[in-house]
């Protein structure tokens, strides 16, 4: 089928773009990428993201209130503990891909 039989909806289109290049800008930082890949993992809280990615605590809380903003992860409190964990399914499907193109222990170091 040509392109003149099948009529693309633009506004919906630009619409998808948009929230796409969102998606992917929030995602085109080491730090963030890494806590999002815990994070499909399950839920944890900031000291354990802390140690398990060495990520220092000024630049966490930056990280983590950015994939806040963009409605990437979600919150819980637990008494003096917040809980993150992935609020976005886009986000989850992006990783899973991600995780299969680059971190699996058979893609990991080749070209």
């Amino acid at each position: 089928m040509g392109i003149a039989a099948k009529k693309l909806d633009l506004n919906a289109l630009h619409a998808s773009a948009t929230d796409a290049c969102r998606l992917l800008k929030a995602l085109a930082n080491p730090d963030r990428l890494l806590l999002l890949c815990q994070l499909t993992q399950g839920e944890h809280c900031v000291s354990d993201l802390e140690s398990l990615l060495d990520i220092k605590q000024p630049t966490l809380s930056q990280q983590l209130t950015v994939l806040r903003e963009e409605q990437l992860v979600t919150t819980r409190r637990d008494g003096k503990q917040i809980f993150y964990s992935i609020a976005s399914k886009e986000a989850m499907a992006v990783m899973a891909v991600l995780y299969e193109q680059f971190c699996k222990p058979d893609k990991r170091g080749k070209k």
